[in-house]
């Protein structure tokens, strides 16, 4: 007993002094004026319209969660000299209807920002995307997984990326059958009904999948979404609209080691940041860091 009793108070000796050397650590964050480029989009090669969107980084501390790069000067050029300017949209945002390039050429983006600073990406080859086979879902638990399919029968894609844009239709809570005209409680006009609500999202994680392991070029059931049993967005109604990407091998890689970077994060196991070697380079400062890889495709998509 008394054996017991030893034992018992080495192990809350140990604790108490296990507890008493736990210290918070708040590290530091280095101040400093980091405003590098950021350059976001693909050169559409087939009839859908082409968007690029630039922005500059912000300060983690700093209370602007996102910085436009506005009236820049963006275009399309291709190995033969040839150019296509991408009008302004507003936000950031540069684009233009379908291009209707051709695959047999190189294509590349040029950026003059508004103080005269240009940008370039490499010239790149166009892949060819073949099409999404389908969208489907699968219960997985209290989970609704969303996935895409699809393959390439000539085995000349191996790499691929998706992204997508939901909307879905809910109930409110309560439904309210009343309306005040400043005056007095009325019937609500049916016009003026708020019960079924439409909401919209898109896709804020990279969704990646590679075949070059595989003898085939295909891809089952690539996982893109998770949806909860309890989310209003499967209350009524779904419809999500998925586009995909063929990217190059270089480019797999420069978005495998954004996702690693930004999403995969946070544990003792968890890969450790690293520089993003993109395609974007400064032509003004060629020491400067730009952030983003630009690749060429005919840009394939399907709404379920």
């Amino acid at each position: 007993m008394k054996r017991t009793k030893n034992i018992a108070l080495i192990i809350v000796a140990a604790l108490i002094f296990i507890s008493a050397c736990k210290q918070s650590y708040q590290p530091s964050i280095a101040a400093a004026n980091i405003n590098y480029m950021v350059v976001e989009g693909v050169i559409n090669t087939g009839a859908d319209s082409t968007v690029v969107k630039l922005s500059r980084t912000v300060s983690l501390s700093g209370k602007t969660s996102s910085s436009p790069e506005l009236n820049a000067q963006v275009t399309v050029e291709n190995d033969q000299k040839a150019s296509y300017p991408l009008q302004e949209i507003g936000n950031g945002k540069y684009g233009s209807p379908s291009l209707n390039l051709d695959n047999t050429h190189k294509y590349r983006l040029r950026i003059i920002t508004s103080n005269a600073k240009e940008y370039v990406s490499d010239l790149e080859s166009a892949k060819t995307n073949p099409p999404i086979d389908s969208i489907g879902y699968i219960a997985q638990g209290n989970n609704l997984q969303i996935y895409a399919n699809t393959h390439d029968p000539n085995n000349n894609t191996r790499y691929y990326r998706w992204d997508y844009q939901e909307t879905w239709q809910f109930h409110a809570k309560y439904f309210s059958m009343y309306i005040t005209n400043g005056n007095a409680i009325v019937p609500r006009d049916p016009a003026k009904q708020i019960y079924s609500c439409f909401a919209g999202s898109t896709s804020s994680t990279i969704s990646l999948g590679s075949s070059a392991k595989l003898q085939q070029d295909v891809i089952y059931q690539a996982p893109l979404t998770r949806i909860a049993s309890s989310s209003e967005k499967i209350e009524t109604k779904y419809s999500i609209l998925v586009k995909q990407y063929a990217l190059t091998a270089d480019e797999f890689a420069f978005w495998q080691n954004l996702k690693k970077n930004t999403e995969q994060l946070g544990s003792i196991f968890d890969a450790q940041p690293s520089n993003l070697n993109g395609n974007v380079h400064s032509v003004t400062n060629p020491s400067e860091q730009v952030i983003g890889y630009v690749g060429v495709t005919n840009v394939q998509q399907k709404r379920v």
